[in-house]
């Protein structure tokens, strides 16, 4: 159990969304257009981390802004392709009810985030994304801002995600962990792990 918390930070991608289908039919248009040959696989493998800082990863040293708006505009032309987690809806209305605060932070570029928030009506404003003023994950960049904005000790916050670079993302915040077990990454005995959304009504003793 976690007692006190007044702020819970999202990820996106693997959290409150499964957007693996969508993923891969816009990493498949990179493939094509560049003609790219590393795997979905492998760059799946890095989801996570911003999408420069993969194609950093997988050692594609060139056309990056090209390859990155050939990505977004598939990811955009396919937002039906992505579904969200079973019970998030409800209990971000619970949280809201509640009187929690809650906050976005994701690798996701700023347009394709507002926009799927906007479609499937997430009742969060508080929302950052990197940029070129603002670090991406694993810096603390992200959840300082969302903390700033907040007006939130640190003590009372924590973080829900899926890979290893959202715990070193938490770590390097300061702020408490909450692993997704249902999305993308492994677990690596994280001290606090949830199975399904709705877990973290009592994992937050809500």
């Amino acid at each position: 159990m976690i007692n006190n918390i007044e702020l819970i930070i999202f990820d996106l991608d693997g959290v409150l969304i499964n957007s693996k289908s969508n993923m891969k039919i816009a990493w498949s248009d990179v493939r094509k257009k560049f003609n790219i040959k590393n795997k979905f696989s492998e760059y799946f493998k890095y989801i996570g981390y911003p999408f420069i800082e993969i194609l950093h990863k997988l050692s594609i040293k060139k056309n990056h802004k090209e390859i990155q708006k050939i990505y977004y505009k598939a990811s955009i032309n396919n937002l039906n392709n992505i579904n969200v987690y079973k019970n998030v809806k409800n209990v971000l209305n619970i949280f809201k009810r509640k009187k929690i605060k809650m906050a976005i932070v994701t690798s996701k570029n700023k347009n394709r985030t507002m926009k799927l928030v906007r479609k499937l009506k997430f009742p969060i404003q508080n929302i950052v994304c990197p940029s070129k003023f603002i670090k991406g994950k694993p810096h603390p960049d992200q959840i300082n801002i969302a903390l700033k904005r907040s007006r939130i000790n640190r003590k009372n916050v924590a973080y829900v995600g899926d890979m290893k670079v959202d715990f070193l993302l938490s770590k390097n915040a300061k702020i408490k962990f909450i692993f997704a077990n249902y999305g993308y990454g492994k677990n690596q005995n994280y001290k606090y792990n949830i199975s399904d959304f709705k877990d973290l009504i009592k994992i937050l003793k809500i």
